[in-house]
């Protein structure tokens, strides 16, 4: 047999960081602040439909693109939430987890010498599944304090060869939430280079201060060209629970339900049917849900601030993009693995999400999905920052 005998696609890139970083926060007994996954509980109810639907014994196959009633609670979400009639029967396909939504879309779309555009930082995901995909990625970068395009920028990284950008709305990991006024030259470029726009809006109910989420695809020109990508982890607090969705045109949806099919042929049955009370919760939820997330930033944000790290205050989502530069550090890596086995706290080194990664060295990123307790203990161990470095 011929070696290697891994592919030169599997060679292009490492294990997950943020999971190395929990691994390494179970190893020194430190507050896990780096993987996105809240600490405290599922809503009750979601819980009790998921027991149901097993005791009900919905333990088989589910069609292989999503329950019927999944599909209909997530149309009538997109309706009052994104403003988007969606076809429940033509243009939804559910997937195990955004992750697989993501990679799907992108297996899917991609032909040899074909280009993805994506924001430098990225969510860590979104470049392995492009060298899975086979496409050629084509980083733009989005800076602080706002973490936003240069139009310029953007549109010089057009072309013929360009099928798609990824877009993650709100941002992980920087915060920042694209207003329609950040999206609008973003659909103008797509329409004139005859480009899909494919966006992850996971974080869509996670906005602060009043701001409102707009999906790309709601926006004049785009239903044919949008994927709309998202799932039940960020909004319901369950991300064990693998349920991700794809919103498409009925061409592109076709596509997207023959390729998941042979990925993954469906998301978990019972979970499903629990999924379908989740997307149709009273409007109050996620009113509370956004509200209880606000007083967790400012709660951690004021800590941080207080420690020394420099930062903007995130627009959405639950993370924060810190500066580390007040204390010294020039390699973020050794400023997190520090903070992990010397203070007890496990954050994600900036570079990570990179792929220049000396553009990352300035950088850290915490969550705060976590309860109070949660992050009164990493404060705690954060202050005697202060005094070791």
């Amino acid at each position: 047999m011929q070696y290697p005998l891994i592919s030169t696609k599997a060679a292009r890139f490492t294990e997950s960081v943020i999971r190395g970083m929990s691994i390494e926060a179970k190893k020194y007994d430190a507050v896990n602040l780096a993987q996105g996954m809240p600490d405290f509980p599922a809503p009750q109810i979601l819980k009790d439909a998921a027991c149901r639907a097993i005791q009900d014994d919905v333990n088989q196959y589910a069609v292989t693109w999503g329950a019927h009633d999944l599909r209909h609670a997530i149309a009538d979400h997109a309706g009052w939430h994104l403003g988007l009639t969606v076809d429940p029967e033509t243009e939804i396909t559910v997937t195990c987890g955004s992750t697989e939504a993501m990679l799907v879309t992108l297996i899917s779309l991609i032909n040899p010498g074909d280009e993805v555009i994506l924001s430098q930082p990225f969510y860590e995901n979104y470049w392995p599944d492009c060298v899975l995909a086979g496409a050629t990625p084509r980083f733009v970068p989005v800076r602080p304090p706002h973490w936003k395009f240069d139009p310029d920028e953007l549109a010089a990284a057009f072309n013929d060869r360009t099928k798609a950008i990824v877009l993650c709305n709100p941002n992980n990991p920087t915060g920042a939430v694209f207003t329609r006024e950040d999206l609008e030259p973003i659909a103008a470029l797509c329409r004139k280079w005859d480009v899909v726009a494919i966006t992850d809006e996971i974080y869509e109910h996670i906005l602060f201060d009043g701001r409102e989420h707009v999906a790309l695809a709601s926006l004049d020109g785009m239903h044919e060209r949008a994927v709309t990508v998202g799932g039940m982890s960020k909004t319901y607090s369950v991300t064990g629970w693998r349920v991700g969705t794809i919103l498409a045109n009925p061409t592109l949806t076709k596509t997207f339900r023959q390729i998941h099919d042979f990925v993954s042929i469906g998301a978990a049955a019972p979970l499903q049917e629990a999924g379908a009370v989740a997307y149709r919760l009273p409007r109050a939820y996620y009113d509370h849900l956004a509200s209880d997330y606000q007083a967790r930033r400012d709660r951690f944000c004021k800590v941080l601030w207080e420690v020394g790290f420099e930062f903007d205050a995130p627009e959405g989502a639950y993370y924060i993009m810190a500066g580390i530069g007040p204390f010294g550090a020039v390699d973020d890596v050794e400023f997190a693995r520090r903070l992990v086995r010397e203070i007890g706290v496990a954050t994600v080194p900036g570079s990570s999400f990179f792929q220049d990664k000396e553009l990352g060295r300035a950088y850290t990123r915490f969550c705060f999905c976590k309860r109070d307790a949660t992050l009164d203990a990493a404060a705690e161990r954060l202050r005697a920052l202060r005094v070791i470095v």
